[in-house]
């Protein structure tokens, strides 16, 4: 009797050992994913006028539609924040709402030499009051929602765009199709 609950025994800590080991190693993986991760994302930066090239165009569809791109200049990745801060007019008093309904499922990474776009409604015939502007601000914003303080001013195209009180603007997004969809 004595022999099998020995037996008993070492298999029960031979067991442990085994359980103990394989939790040991579960641990330094999980540790070095995160570290992977963190290291990652400290090794993108957020962009910025500075490492992007901003251009605005007109679309031809949707009518009364610009589109924005930002196409990455640096020598890194960057992440296009939400949505990007837009000043239309060097008189503008606060930066044109964001489109809720285009957040996409995840930051936008923008390696480089590749763009992001994000669309712009200028106005609707059911709009109120309005004028035509020359110039639009950007400027981007990071990780927290806030933004960079770092302004880019475009020339809009055909000597001036008319806004009015539908001007939106779409969350950053990787292709100008969607951008441009909503």
């Amino acid at each position: 009797m004595r022999i099998a609950t020995r037996s008993v025994s070492r298999t029960t800590a031979s067991s442990m050992v085994v359980a103990a080991a394989l939790a040991l190693v579960g641990v330094q993986a999980a540790g070095q994913t995160a570290s992977a991760a963190t290291n990652k994302a400290s090794s993108i930066a957020t962009c910025t006028s500075a490492n992007t090239q901003l251009t605005v165009t007109e679309a031809a569809r949707p009518i009364n539609h610009l589109l924005l791109k930002a196409t990455n200049t640096g020598t890194k990745p960057c992440y296009a924040y939400s949505a990007p801060f837009l000043r239309a007019g060097a008189d503008a008093q606060a930066p044109l709402p964001w489109a809720e309904e285009t957040i996409p499922q995840a930051v936008l990474e923008i390696k480089p030499g590749q763009s992001a776009y994000a669309g712009i409604w200028t106005f609707s015939p059911d709009g109120e009051g309005g004028s035509t502007k020359k110039t639009l601000g950007v400027t981007f914003a990071d990780r927290n929602g806030n933004a960079t303080n770092q302004e880019k001013t475009l020339t809009l195209p055909n000597g001036g765009v008319f806004f009015n009180s539908v001007a939106t603007v779409t969350y950053w997004q990787d292709n100008a199709a969607d951008a441009l969809f909503w």
